[in-house]
């Protein structure tokens, strides 16, 4: 029988949950902070800031629980809260730089938010990628060295579920074993698959060259893959992790899911001058009633990269000529909400494998049989074993970079965060009789937006990613392309790989190549920068480096939308370090 959250954390046997099912439901009391959102870092906040017993905090998530979520708990059944109702089911607009192409565009709609929804990958960013966040900001509290305290304590590194000897495979010395987050390596390996492509990494070298630990920094290279994955092989999210069992016993939290925050309101407070804004409005799409509720200190929004410029514009913070075209009210004119929306582009490749050349386990058409799917649910809820217990088909993960004398950047300058960073990250594993790589735009140049399309709150936002805008990441991946031919092009696929799989070709020319691209290509769904944090006192941005929302009194925003680039990294755990710092940084304002 399947285990729910509630079992797997104990949850029944407490006296207290500090989750409610409607705004109905939660006390009357004095909220020193109401946090816009339960997802990644809301998650985090709740927990620290209820550390201090004198803080009583009130998290608003939209979505429903994350209690008894199959797809979310088990990782090989992430896939199936697509477009389902853990998902906030919203789609891009037609991509210029894509032909005219919109895709889905996954955004977590539960407790956990994104991290409950994700492909679980543990990758910090670089060096460079919080270095260049400090230097843009002037706050040297953002730069690698002093974000390492963060790192430690939201990472609880654990032994992979199938306990196999892991020596070798990361490096101890740069990660924590008792923090928040479990992270671990592959639990079900694929032998002759790895095997392989550890054997190329060391054939080619270079580029390629065996990486130990790609969260120490200096991620360049091929290395083993690191998940947010529980020893127990369930799903560690920010969820199942900042707000476990433990944490809703505490008196001073409170969790309302299925609520919807439309917007922040003035806030009257004869002793502050300016602009203040602690209050939130509450509706429900089928009724103009609204709630409101009003914290004493702050309202944090940490409604994602999406939501948070959503309701930022329907508040009247915005551009004040967009407002006005929708009929609604300026309360601050501030330009940069919403704009330089950056994401990842995202494609697959995919290579013919040479019949019974190598083994590629009894796991291998998984993905296409529902007979081995029954197996493999059985085997996990019945031992915690099997495919299921951790990403399907990946083990491996490599970080490229473009040479320096790459003839774009006569025309471009290098959008990387600088020689930490990488242009291209490459994901390969077999299954299914073919051996894949998938290929994500790590430091794109590209720049979207993120606008609404009337003044009705419950209308989904306009997400415009701006995919391929910019022909340095068309260079870029059709470059990832050529960098996947390269890899398995290593003498140990001799008689096992035999060609790449259409759409692609071997003798395709470059702009065939490009054509392709724009045909296939999406997102690795890491939008960051719609809020994005500057200097204090710049004319630019959304948020200070304290992340307090310019011009506003009482109003902070912590969530992947205050970073001011997106980092060469899948984005939640950049995530949890800034909402890790930023609970620093309310304690001390408000110790």
């Amino acid at each position: 029988m399947l285990l729910t959250i509630a079992t797997i954390l104990g949850l029944s046997s407490l006296g207290f949950s500090a989750i409610h099912g409607s705004i109905d439901d939660i006390p009357s009391i004095n909220w020193d902070f109401i946090i816009v959102g339960g997802g990644t870092a809301g998650s985090v906040l709740a927990n620290r800031l209820t550390e201090n017993p004198k803080f009583n905090v009130l998290v608003i998530e939209a979505g429903p629980t994350n209690e008894g979520a199959t797809d979310s708990i088990v990782p090989g059944l992430e896939f199936g809260t697509a477009r389902s109702r853990f998902d906030w089911n919203f789609t891009t607009t037609p991509q210029k730089g894509l032909g005219g192409r919109s895709f889905n565009y996954q955004r977590g709609h539960m407790l956990g938010g994104s991290s409950s929804v994700n492909a679980m990958f543990y990758t910090r960013g670089t060096i460079s990628d919080f270095d260049r966040f400090a230097s843009v900001t002037q706050d040297d509290g953002w730069s690698w060295n002093s974000i390492q305290p963060y790192i430690s304590r939201s990472e609880k590194f654990q032994a992979p579920a199938d306990n196999h000897d892991t020596q070798g495979e990361f490096d101890p010395a740069v990660h924590n074993f008792t923090g928040k987050v479990a992270v671990t390596l592959p639990g079900l390996l694929h032998p002759p698959v790895d095997s392989a492509t550890l054997q190329a990494s060391k054939e080619l070298g270079g580029e390629f060259a065996f990486n130990l630990d790609m969260n120490s920094g200096t991620p360049l290279g091929l290395g083993w893959l690191q998940s947010t994955i529980g020893h127990d092989g369930t799903r560690s999210s920010a969820a199942t992790s900042y707000l476990d069992a433990q944490t809703q016993t505490r008196q001073n939290l409170h969790i309302v899911t299925d609520t919807r925050v439309t917007r922040v309101l003035k806030t009257s407070d004869n002793q502050a001058k300016g602009l203040t804004i602690r209050t939130v409005e509450i509706r429900s799409p089928d009724s103009s009633a609204t709630t409101l509720l009003t914290a004493s200190k702050e309202v944090i929004l940490s409604a994602g990269s999406i939501l948070t410029p959503h309701i930022l514009l329907h508040s009247g913070i915005g551009d004040q000529n967009d407002l006005k075209a929708l009929g609604i009210p300026t309360l601050l004119h501030n330009p940069s909400v919403g704009q330089n929306i950056t994401d990842h582009p995202f494609f697959g490749t995919s290579f013919n494998i040479v019949p019974n050349s190598i083994d590629l386990g009894p796991w291998a058409n998984l993905s296409l049989d529902p007979t081995l799917q029954a197996e493999a649910l059985n085997l996990w809820n019945t031992n915690r074993t099997g495919p299921y217990v951790a990403l399907l088909g990946s083990d491996h993960v490599a970080w490229v970079r473009l040479p320096d004398d790459s003839p774009i950047f006569e025309q471009f300058p290098d959008p990387s965060a600088g020689p930490h960073s990488a242009h291209i990250e490459m994901v390969p594993g077999g299954a299914a009789g073919s051996y894949s790589i998938g290929i994500n735009i790590v430091s794109p140049a590209s720049r979207g937006s993120l606008k609404i399309q009337s003044n009705n709150p419950f209308d989904d936002p306009l997400i415009d990613l701006g995919i391929f805008n910019s022909d340095v990441d068309l260079f870029t991946a059709r470059e990832g392309v050529k960098a996947a031919m390269r890899f398995v092009k290593a003498p140990v696929w001799e008689g096992i790989i035999a060609g790449i799989q259409a759409p692609f070709s071997d003798t395709m020319t470059d702009a065939e190549i490009e054509g392709v691209l724009r045909n296939m290509t999406m997102s690795a769904l890491h939008s960051v920068s719609t809020a994005a944090m500057s200097p204090k006192n710049a004319s630019w941005g959304v948020v200070d480096p304290d992340l307090l929302v310019k011009g506003i009194s009482g109003l902070r925003i912590v969530d992947a939308s205050i970073m001011p680039y997106v980092p060469c990294a899948h984005t939640q755990t950049p995530v949890y370090i800034i909402a890790e710092r930023a609970s620093d940084l309310i304690k001390a304002a408000w110790s």
